[in-house]
């Protein structure tokens, strides 16, 4: 289903996880070559979450049924220091630093008693085409399940007053 916004027509969705939503065409990143374990998805929205705000939900347009969430490794990892294979750049067709960001995949247990990031498969997105591609990287030992460490009740409380 359509409706008109002010910057254009929108499609309304219902998805099980996040329900009715509206999206433009332009909102839309595509995954050329699929996404690790959804191959034959290839098209995505990610969406921000006031209640989680260092995640964002890769919600595929394909099969509603499926949400993945993910998050910019440094804003969790600051040492991360990834190799990416110069394939991707000219794969993606980047052409400068501000073309593109990173993201990776996180798994949440049930309870979310424990969260890991993929940090040896990050998702490098060229914003500027909308395109991205899920990359093996080389040379350096990451973990597809690298544990994400819990921040204290204090760490919070002074995170939050900062």
């Amino acid at each position: 289903m359509e409706c008109a916004t002010d910057s254009g027509k929108a499609t309304l969705v219902n998805s099980p996880r996040f329900g009715e939503f509206a999206y433009r065409e332009t909102d839309v990143i595509e995954f050329p070559w699929g996404l690790r374990g959804f191959a034959g998805l290839r098209r995505w929205l990610f969406l921000s979450l006031e209640s989680h705000p260092t995640f964002v939900w890769l919600q595929s347009l394909d099969d509603l049924s499926v949400a993945l969430p993910a998050a910019n490794p440094w804003m969790i990892f600051e040492d991360y220091d990834p190799e990416v294979p110069p394939y991707a750049f000219l794969a993606l067709d980047i052409q400068g630093a501000a073309d593109f960001t990173y993201l990776c995949v996180v798994i949440v247990n049930p309870g979310a008693a424990e969260m890991t990031m993929n940090l040896a498969a990050p998702i490098v997105v060229n914003l500027r085409t909308r395109k991205a591609h899920q990359v093996d990287l080389a040379g350096r030992s990451y973990s597809v399940r690298q544990p994400i460490p819990r921040r204290s009740d204090e760490q919070a409380l002074t995170a939050t007053a900062s």
